[in-house]
């Protein structure tokens, strides 16, 4: 289908093309519920958090230590702090198109205005780089990030545009990005950026514009990567996705953020040139890193010494890095991917990294965060202090800001702009991808009004009812997304009152609706055990416990005082109930291997004592809201 240009609904992602059409802020609204809450909270905190933290920490000030000559001396932050400022921009002007909030307003418009003195007459901006006492520009292609802060303005600039937000730091976004293309273009600078971003970003430029040059640049970037443009580090330059071309990848490697940036970028690209091979490509890479590179979360990352997906089928629990930023350019990735070819099984990743990693890193106050989100904690960390940024890979207890705050500000513009992802449209109907209260008022292909009131307790309760709120005499269909871990039990209700069983994919009704009929999806929420594949060598001997789209772990705060997760162990022939604050109990055991001089042996383990107990579990997103405690997933399985 062709999709009609952009009419400041307020969508993220625009495609010209492809097989499903995505609905903005003012076509759906989140109105409650689990994602409701967290919206509300990201408007009334996280915002606010997040904007005193850049005043406090001086990444602000950069842009007005530029206009006034001392940035060489004064500058503070890492090379990139530029683009947590953009972010926390683009997640605002969400917030406004959400919800008019005026504080938003108010930040954007300031801060516009001293990052807008800071610019350059021919369109460069950036704090870290191009000043007196600081490195050439684009002298450090690897390290300095700034293409990649090009790529967060533009986004921002973006948002702005397709809200009808505006103002000028979208004139800014758009002399950067003709900078970009004028510097960067066939016969200038060969290099790309070593945290690729710009690419999906210059996309979008295009899609907002119509103006061809941005999205001929993001192509141009895509296809030099991989061709060993950038210096080898001492990650190599796998660690830049610069080794491989992109089309020519097995799997999603080296950085993890930075290699699904690069994809979203890869598939905005072959959707707007039509390039069928490589959204074939990344599209393969996605299939194999699922299948083999990811965490049971949906978190992407193995490894903590630079970042990255580890080896095929390498992922030890204790050691996830599963970086929250990585989860929200996963989901970004994934959107695109549905966008683009309609399977469901993008907007099944999606759900279960949502639930498990995005959900699962603000605190309920909205002012900590974790950066990494482990499977496994032995120990209990110590409370952060309230008044000093924090190591990035801490991960026993959420902190108020990092040293490196990408998380809290791609936190802040997801939760702002997620209604977007909830909901598209293709010529014959509307589909529901996620499950949320919300309304949903649009127009189908051919003009006819369409819309809804979507009502549930999900992922608590598996009811989710659709009540039509606005319709024509024509028929059309509503669907909506039945997961894949739904197999057995989901059932689907018409308007009519039957009922019939649904597997995962699509379930359907075609009907001339009227206003007020019902669509009612079932999906059964008994918690299940679920296995690893045997390749995990990290995951031999344990199971892990999911209900509905939710992981669920046991916690330290749970068992008997002085007792730890470690001596957990599980009966998976005994049933699962649940408890009458809805937390699910597994049969099993604490076990006292007592004290050994040697830790190897052939009856090692034979001696341990072991006392029956009730193992409550509960889910992983709301692991250490009680206090610091110790938690782990995948649980050892007791021996006969």
């Amino acid at each position: 289908m062709t999709i009609v240009p952009d009419d400041l609904t307020g969508r993220p992602v625009v495609p010209s093309t492809g097989r499903l059409r995505p609905l903005g802020l003012r076509e759906v609204r989140i109105t409650g519920g689990f994602w409701g809450r967290r919206q509300s909270v990201n408007a009334a905190a996280t915002l606010e958090h997040n904007l005193s933290w850049e005043r406090r920490v001086g990444w602000i000030d950069n842009f007005a230590a530029v206009v006034e000559g001392r940035v060489g001396r004064d500058r503070r932050g890492r090379e990139f702090s530029d683009s947590d400022v953009y972010k926390l921009i683009e997640g605002m002007t969400w917030e406004v198109a959400r919800t008019g909030d005026e504080f938003a307003a108010a930040s954007i418009e300031e801060l516009a205005k001293v990052i807008e003195r800071a610019q350059e007459p021919d369109g460069y901006l950036n704090t870290a780089f191009g000043h007196a006492g600081q490195g050439e520009r684009y002298s450090d292609l690897e390290w300095g990030h700034e293409l990649y802060c090009y790529g967060h303005l533009i986004q921002a600039g973006v948002a702005l545009l397709r809200t009808g937000v505006g103002g000028p730091l979208a004139d800014v976004a758009v002399r950067a990005a003709d900078h970009v293309c004028r510097t960067f273009g066939p016969d200038g600078n060969q290099g790309v950026c070593g945290h690729p971003v710009v690419e999906m970003a210059l996309v979008e430029l295009y899609r907002a514009t119509g103006e061809r040059r941005y999205l001929d640049q993001a192509a141009l970037f895509v296809s030099r990567r991989g061709h060993g443009v950038l210096a080898d580090v001492e990650f190599g330059r796998g660690y830049f996705q610069d080794d491989v071309p992109v089309r020519d990848a097995d799997a999603f490697h080296g950085h993890a953020v930075r290699a699904l940036y690069l994809a979203s970028g890869a598939v905005d690209v072959a959707v707007e040139t039509g390039d069928a091979s490589l959204l074939a490509a990344i599209e393969r890479q996605w299939a194999a890193t699922v299948a083999r590179r990811t965490y049971v979360t949906g978190g992407m990352g193995a490894r903590h010494m630079d970042e990255a997906f580890g080896d095929d089928f390498v992922l030890p629990p204790d050691r996830a890095y599963s970086e929250t930023c990585a989860a929200v350019a996963s989901v970004q990735l994934a959107w695109r991917l549905l966008l683009a070819t309609g399977s469901p099984r993008y907007a099944d990743l999606a759900e279960r990294t949502l639930y498990n990693v995005i959900a699962t890193s603000p605190a309920d106050d909205g002012r900590s965060f974790f950066y990494v989100n482990t499977l496994h904690r032995r120990r209990i960390g110590g409370l952060p202090s309230a008044d000093h940024q924090h190591p990035r890979a801490e991960s026993g207890v959420r902190a108020p800001w990092f040293d490196v705050s990408c998380c809290p500000n791609n936190l802040a513009r997801t939760f702002a702009s997620l209604a977007a992802y909830l909901v598209t449209a293709d010529d014959d109907g509307l589909q529901v991808h996620q499950y949320a209260d919300a309304s949903v008022s649009t127009r189908l292909t051919d003009g006819r009004p369409a819309g809804f009131v979507m009502s549930t307790g999900y992922p608590s309760d598996g009811a989710v009812v659709l009540r039509v709120t606005e319709t024509s005499p024509a028929p059309w269909t509503l669907s909506v997304r039945v997961p894949a871990w739904a197999a057995d039990g989901a059932v689907l209700v018409s308007p009519d009152g039957t009922r019939r069983p649904v597997g995962p994919g699509f379930a359907s009704v075609t009907a001339p609706f009227a206003v007020g009929d019902e669509v009612r999806l079932e999906l059964p929420m008994r918690p299940r055990w679920v296995r690893a594949d045997p390749r995990i060598d990290a995951l031999r001997g344990t199971v892990a416990v999911e209900r509905g789209p939710l992981v669920l772990c046991a916690e330290s705060t749970d068992l008997p005082a002085g007792r730890d997760v470690d001596a957990v162990r599980v009966d998976v022939d005994a049933p699962l109930t649940t408890d009458d604050d809805g937390a699910v109990l597994a049969s099993g055991a604490l076990t006292d291997p007592g004290d050994h001089d040697w830790p190897y042996a052939p009856d090692a383990g034979a001696d341990a004592s072991a006392s029956p107990a009730r193992i409550r579990l509960v889910p992983y997103h709301s692991w250490a809201s009680r206090g610091p405690s110790t938690m782990r997933v995948w649980l050892p399985v007791a021996e006969p």
